[in-house]
Order: C-alpha cells, then structure tokens, then sequence
C-alpha cells in the first residue's frame, strides 16, 4: 500500500519530528529546532529567499533544513507508478512557519495573559502575541492551517480556532510555565497533557475530586491560620503559599493504595511540617502543639 500526503502535511510533519528523512543532517546542537522556533517568521523568509539565490550565503545549517525541505516538498509522498515524481497538487503556504512559531510563542509566553488574579486584570507584561507580530493579519483567520495537529487539535483548522484553542489553554484561569524545563522528554510530556485537556470540560477531573481538592485547600489553610493566630511571632515554619503541596501529596499516596503501596515515607523540609503531620500522618496535633 502507498500512502500519499499534501506538501502542507510534510512541511509541518517536516519541522516537528526529528526522526524524519534528512533530519539527521542538521546541526545537533541546535536541539528541538530551537534555532527554527525562536526564528522570526520573515526572518525565515527573507533567508530562504537567500537560499533561491545563493545557497553557500547562507549558514550551513539552514541550507541543510532547506535541502531537507525542498526535497520532501518536490518528491516525498508525489511519486507517480512508473517512477517519474509528480508535480505537487497544492502549494505549500510559507505561513505554516508563521502558525507554528505563534504556538511555540504561546506555549512559552501564553502564561503571561492568563487570568489567575480574581480581584484585578493582570500587569500587561507586553507577551507579544499578538497576530502582527508573526506576520499574520485577520484576513488570515479563516485560512486553514496543518500547524493545528501541531498544538492537540485533531485535524487542519482555521487560524481563528488554532487562536481561540491556545487562548483557552494557554490563556485561562491557570497559567502554564514549562518551556524553561532542560529535559526534552519531561517538557513534551507536560506540554501534552496540557494540550491534550479541555478546560471547558473542567480538565475532565470528576466532581468529588473536585470537593476532595477544595477539602483539603481548606484544612490546609485553616491550620496556617490557627498557628498564626495561637503562636504570634513564634518560629513555625508556615506553608502558606505552598498549600498546593497537601493536595498534590493526597492525590499523589491515594493513587499509589490504588496501585498497592502499603506504605509511605515521606523526607520533607522544616517548612510544612506539622501541617503535613496533621493532615497526612494523622498525628495528635494536640500533642505535637504542646
């Protein structure tokens, strides 16, 4: 069976899979395609149009993607029965590298719109996200993109939806902050569950979850309070601000019962201590305060 794939599918499939044909060639230590993604789009342009002119101008990296790319445009996926290689059936949209570099911005810098503070909007901390800073323009929102299977959407889109699915994501009542992270493998993992979830759908975590959370939140809080109000000045090592870190180790020992732990220890800092003690350890706080 021959399978056959649009040239617009093999230039973004081109850009984001390192194990495809000629990927090997380029520079290594560029890794991730950092030096593609932190390109600006008509930085990107004008270079290739440099690469059509004169490719020895250009730095031996770029020229070795351009090879790579005119190649899988011209012959991947277009090969007639007899051998000859057809003519691609539509033009590949140069714009794809402008979508693709708006996710990457978004993912890195989505965090910086996101509505977290309840009481007031936030600090406009200039993100530049805005479509004339990728050469994109509205006329452009009703175009469809390859670059949408890009960010956890299931097929081609338009630009107006690839935009409304990153705001939701990116954008919400939850700021995502992961591209700072060394390692490859833990960076795509977060980065796909982030994607792959709908907020919309309450990140499909059940209602008694939900309660469990809220629970917790509060038993957490409420025992910082009470030790702040009790032992005024007194050295306590409070966990305000941090009171996430009863939550995560609730769920984090409850899935392991699931899994069959039998028991858990735990190594912690001064810096919680007894709130973990009373909430996880069960202990008499009673005795412990005392």
């Amino acid at each position: 069976m021959r399978c056959t794939f649009a040239p617009k599918v093999l230039a973004v499939n081109f850009i984001r899979r390192r194990s495809e044909h000629n990927i090997q060639k380029l520079d290594k230590t560029m890794s991730d395609f950092s030096f593609i993604a932190n390109a600006h789009p008509a930085y990107i342009d004008s270079l290739y149009e440099q690469y059509l002119n004169n490719p020895e101008q250009i730095d031996d990296s770029w020229s070795s993607f351009f090879r790579g790319f005119d190649y899988a445009h011209a012959t991947n996926g277009h090969e007639k029965s007899n051998g000859v290689a057809a003519s691609p059936g539509t033009a590949f949209n140069p714009q794809e590298f402008q979508v693709l570099a708006m996710i990457n911005a978004y993912r890195g810098r989505g965090h910086l719109l996101s509505t977290t503070n309840p009481v007031r909007p936030r600090r406009d901390r200039s993100p530049r996200l805005d479509l004339v800073d990728f050469n994109l323009s509205d006329a452009d929102l009703d175009t469809v993109f390859y670059a949408a299977t890009e960010c956890g959407m299931d097929k081609p889109a338009t630009l107006r939806d690839i935009l409304a699915h990153l705001k939701r994501i990116y954008c919400g009542n939850i700021g995502f902050e992961f591209q700072h992270i060394q390692q490859r493998e833990k960076r795509r993992w977060l980065r796909t569950r982030v994607e792959q979830s709908r907020p919309e759908k309450n990140y499909n975590i059940p209602m008694d979850k939900k309660r469990r959370i809220l629970e917790k939140l509060n038993e957490a809080v409420g025992f910082e309070k009470f030790l702040h109000t009790k032992y005024i000045g007194q050295k306590r090592f409070s966990l305000e601000g941090g009171e996430s870190t009863i939550v995560a180790l609730d769920a984090a020992i409850n899935k392991g019962a699931e899994m069959g732990v039998v028991e858990v220890i735990i190594g912690m800092a001064h810096r919680g201590r007894l709130n973990v003690l009373g909430q996880h350890h069960e202990k008499n706080l009673r005795a412990d305060l005392h």
